[in-house]
């Protein structure tokens, strides 16, 4: 076991399963989440039936928000890396790594 996996497993994770043959985008909803971060609709909840991905969703907002790991080369190719609001995650990362 590498101890970045053991360290970073939820950022890993992810880059697990962009790197699949059968990866569906669902990075939009990431764009949704950062239009409503600083609202009073913040509040989300990701329900799904059994088995219908919500721990790759979580898998893929731990990597987006993370604050270990320069992230944006691993989301630049995909719906959100073509987004008008792809600024937030650097701000996330950037305030990070300065505290």
């Amino acid at each position: 076991m590498l101890w970045d996996d053991f360290f970073n497993s939820k950022v890993n994770a992810f880059q697990d399963v962009l790197n699949s043959k059968i990866y569906i985008d669902k990075t939009g909803l990431l764009e949704y989440t950062n239009s409503v971060i600083d609202t009073t609709s913040k509040f989300i909840c990701n329900s799904r039936p059994r088995r219908f991905g919500k721990s790759i969703t979580a898998d893929m907002m731990t990597a987006y928000y993370s604050r270990s790991l320069d992230t944006e080369e691993m989301f630049e190719k995909l719906n959100i890396g073509q987004a008008a609001n792809q600024k937030i995650q650097n701000e996330y990362q950037t305030a990070g790594k300065e505290s």
